[in-house]
Parts: structure tokens; sequence; C-alpha cells
């Protein structure tokens, strides 16, 4: 039991733009054997539209089980359902706005609040810009009860060949918060083509 709590992780969809990365979470950890609960926004299900040719269905195919945005009484809704956390990605400025308040009206930001509430990593991959001081104070408030605030931000040191790679690099980085490392993220020091850069930029004219 305790191996698969230490397994299990909570994925959450809101309606900020990006919903890709919350896709690309789903499939790593599902190739990397961790079991998936996916709550998404309703919102999101309009930006899957626009920002995919995914249907819906094929979206909770990828989790081992969805939740449907208004079950409140979801086993993700207790802190009793153990798991190692919960991602929220993209993060849109009104769900974060819900999860720093406690105040929260779905079950998106309540299972990110029962997080919070059981110590758990909460990492919020907010999407927005530019942002304003209410923005920024409201993350302040939230990095200061213990959650980790992760904007998408591509590393160009990678060299991405396109988008994919871009995604992969933000989400594998992301994942290494939960020390779940499912080798899509090049790392300085330790990739050789990242090192082969570095020497030839460092060879004089």
């Amino acid at each position: 039991m305790m191996q698969s709590s230490r397994r299990r992780l909570i994925v959450g969809i809101s309606g900020a733009s990006g919903v890709i990365y919350g896709v690309r979470l789903l499939q790593l950890l599902r190739n990397a054997g961790v079991e998936t609960h996916l709550v998404m926004s309703k919102t999101a299900e309009i930006t899957f539209a626009y920002e995919t040719r995914l249907k819906i269905a094929e979206v909770k195919a990828l989790a081992h089980t969805h939740h449907p945005i208004d079950d409140m009484a979801a086993a993700i809704a207790s802190g009793s359902f153990r798991t190692m956390g919960m991602i929220v990605a993209p993060c849109s400025m009104r769900s974060m706005s819900e999860i720093a308040s406690g105040v929260t009206t779905t079950l998106l930001t309540r299972a990110a609040d029962v997080t919070l509430k059981e110590r758990r990593r909460l990492v919020l991959m907010v999407r927005e810009t530019p942002l304003h001081t209410g923005h920024l104070r409201t993350m302040t408030a939230l990095s200061e009860i213990g959650a980790i605030i992760a904007p998408p931000v591509p590393a160009f040191y990678a060299k991405p060949d396109g988008l994919d790679d871009m995604v992969d690099h933000t989400v594998g980085r992301v994942l290494d918060l939960y020390d779940i490392d499912v080798g899509v993220a090049p790392r300085w020091g330790e990739d050789p083509a990242l090192q082969r850069r570095r020497a030839a930029t460092e060879q004089p004219n």
C-alpha cells in the first residue's frame, strides 16, 4: 500500500493556454508506471478545442482515473487518499486564486487545497503574462504556504528542435520535483551534447 501511495499523482488541467503540458505529463507518467488521477476544468475542455486536435475522451483515457470537475465526493477530495502530490498544468489565474484563498468551488481547486493541507507537494504551472501585482502577491502567498510556482518557461540552452522538445524539457523539470526521471530533460553538466556545445563556445577563434 505504501508503494502505491508513493507512485500516485494528481494532475489538474485548468482552462489556461498550454493544455498540452497536462497531456504530456499524463503520457510520461503512464510510461513511468505512475498512477494518475486527472481532474479537468470545463474551461480546459474548451481550450483543448482551440489548441489541439485531441478529443476530450482521448485525454481522459491517458489517466488511470478521471474525476469529474463537480464530483466533490471523489477520492482526491480527501486527505486520507494518499498521493505524492498534485501538478496543475497549466494553472489559470482563477484556479491559482481559489487555491490561495482556500475558498474552493471545484474538485480541481479542492484537490489542490487538500494537497497543501496534507503538506504534500503542489506544483502550479501558472500560465499568464504579463503579471500584475495582484498575481505576484497571490503567487507569494502560495509559496509561503508550501506551493511551488513553476511557470512553463522554455530553456533555450538545450537547443530545442521545436515545440515538442520545449514541452518535454519543461515537463521533465517539473517531474524532477517529485524525483521522477522520465529522460526527456537534458541536464547541464551531465548531458554530453550540452557539454560539447559548451566546449565549442569556449574554443579560441
